[in-house]
Formats: C-alpha cells, sequence, structure tokens
C-alpha cells in the first residue's frame, strides 16, 4: 500500500525563457540547484506554474530529463498528468516513459464540470491505471468545480495508490475535515502560500508552493519550524511574506513569482501567450519588499 512521501516545501517549477521566447534551459538548472541547496524537499513539474499547456512535447521531454539529471535522486519528483477527458489521461500514463520519476500529480477535470461522483469515478478510473502514487489535486479557481472533501475522502480509502491531495480550495473548514478523517498514509499538501502556515499548523504535510521558486530557504524554515512546533517563529516568517502573497497572483500565475526571480537576477521576465508579465507598478511593489526584507 502506497504512503505519500510528498512532504515538506515542494516547488511548483516554474519555466524560464529567454527573451527570443524558447525554453531557457541553462536558467532553469541553475534555479532547480539553488532550490536543492536551499531545502527545496521535492519538485512538482510541468503543471499550471510551469506553463504546460504552452509547452510543446519536446520541450516538456527536455524539461523532464534536466530535472532528473540535477536532483539524481536527491528528492523526489513529482510530475503533472491530468485532464477532463479520462479516457485521455489514462492513454497518456500508460504511454508514459516514468522513470525516475516518483509520483503523479492529477487535477480535477475542469471546464466540463462533473458532479462529486463524476470526480470519483475519473480518479478511480485512473487511480487504477497510473502506474505510481498519484497526488489529486483541487483547484476550483481553476477547474470550476470543488471536490468535496467527502469525495477526497472516499478516494483516499478507496484507492491505495491514492496518497495525497493538493488543496487549492481555499476552505481551512475543508482542509480540517479532511485531515481529520482521511486514512494514515494519505496527506493534503497546500497548493495555496498563503494559507501554508494554517494549513501545516492543522495537519497538513507540506506545501506545492510558487513563491517557494524565489524564496526556497526562507519558505522552507517556516515549514520545519512549523513541524517541530515552534509557531511563534513560524508565525513572523509567514507574515514577512504578507504583502507578497498577494502581488505574486494579482497579474495571474506565474507572472508575479517570474518578475521576483527576474529582480533576483535569475531568469528573464518572460512568459509565453496568453500569460504577460506582470504590471511594472506590481512588479516595483514586490522588488521594494525583497530590498525591505533584504531577501
Amino acid at each position: 500500500m502506497a504512503r505519500n512521501i510528498f512532504k515538506g516545501l515542494g516547488i511548483a517549477l516554474i519555466t524560464p525563457f529567454t527573451p527570443e521566447g524558447e525554453v531557457d534551459y541553462k536558467s532553469l538548472k541553475r534555479l532547480v540547484e539553488h532550490q536543492l541547496n536551499h531545502r527545496a524537499d521535492f519538485f512538482c513539474i510541468l503543471a499550471t506554474t510551469a506553463e504546460a499547456p504552452c509547452l510543446t512535447q519536446e520541450e516538456k521531454d527536455k524539461i523532464t530529463q534536466l530535472v532528473k539529471d540535477v536532483v539524481n535522486g536527491r528528492v523526489p519528483i513529482l510530475k503533472y498528468c491530468g485532464g477532463n477527458n479520462t479516457a485521455a489521461v489514462i492513454e497518456e500514463m500508460q504511454s508514459t516513459d516514468w522513470s525516475g520519476i516518483d509520483g503523479i500529480l492529477s487535477i480535477c477535470p475542469y471546464y466540463n464540470k462533473p458532479s462529486q461522483e463524476g470526480l470519483y469515478q475519473h480518479f478511480k478510473a485512473i487511480s487504477k491505471a497510473s502506474p505510481l502514487p498519484l497526488v489529486l489535486y483541487n483547484v476550483p479557481g481553476r477547474t470550476g468545480v470543488n471536490m468535496k472533501a467527502s469525495t477526497t475522502l472516499r478516494l483516499a480509502h478507496e484507492c491505495e495508490n491514492i496518497v495525497g491531495i493538493k488543496e487549492a480550495a481555499g476552505s481551512l473548514e475543508q482542509v480540517d475535515e479532511i485531515i481529520y478523517n482521511k486514512p494514515d498514509r494519505f496527506d493534503v499538501i497546500s497548493g495555496d502560500d498563503a494559507l501554508t502556515f494554517s494549513m501545516v499548523a492543522s495537519g497538513a504535510a507540506g506545501v506545492i508552493s510558487v513563491i517557494g521558486n524565489a524564496l526556497p530557504r526562507e519558505f522552507s524554515r517556516m515549514i520545519r519550524l512549523e513541524f517541530k512546533g515552534e509557531y511563534e517563529p513560524a508565525r513572523k516568517i509567514h507574515h514577512m511574506f504578507t504583502e507578497l502573497y498577494s502581488l505574486l497572483f494579482v497579474d495571474g500565475n506565474p507572472a508575479g513569482v517570474k518578475a521576483l526571480l527576474n529582480d533576483m537576477g535569475f531568469i528573464e521576465n518572460q512568459l509565453r501567450l496568453p500569460l504577460v508579465p506582470t504590471k511594472i507598478e506590481t512588479k516595483q511593489k514586490m522588488a521594494d519588499i525583497l530590498e525591505r526584507l533584504r531577501l
């Protein structure tokens, strides 16, 4: 029976681009090495923050290989595979080379807005097909449907290879209900940087983080302090980022964190359409916060 190994600070890895719009593999390698050196506990690759819908299959394959080569088994890698066509997700799972990958992240079907029974049947079907442990991803702000705690718990108890859920519904009540009733081998992982402090305090196993791309050392320290029960110093770190949390997402994700990484000298401030860089005033506000915090 599979257990969750994706704990602590997970990085929802961005995809850097050159000024010409090509994938910047050199900057990506440097970024992954920086995150490993500053206490990243696992990586989540080729999901929303990576702008995966705008990447070619060749680019996805090269990014996967690069991350595997740099990580070299030091931390687990969670790779995205999901969609709103159950049969197509299963086909992709069965045709993909999963060597060097430790788990699969799969989103609730988007746009077609299935019922709770539809969500249950979708994930039950792909769990049977999955060659690796599966982490569910509930983000109703993007998919248009919220997977209720009762559905998550039904899947957690019935499907042995479903080991966790990335929860980004914005409801601490829903998180508490899952944590209180879940099996021991199953974990809740925060999908919202701003709620991570509260979710970990309630028993979440960690976070798949956007801000961790730029500030892995600080965000990781907050989580590690919480794991040790040192909530007051952890709360201080959390409050350091209060303004950044909203600024990072005000112009869309990953526009905010890419602007932050650009100010830190890691990447070009480039995205692929339909996404565009964050507004100049937003970027300046984030730069001012970094300067004030001396980060």
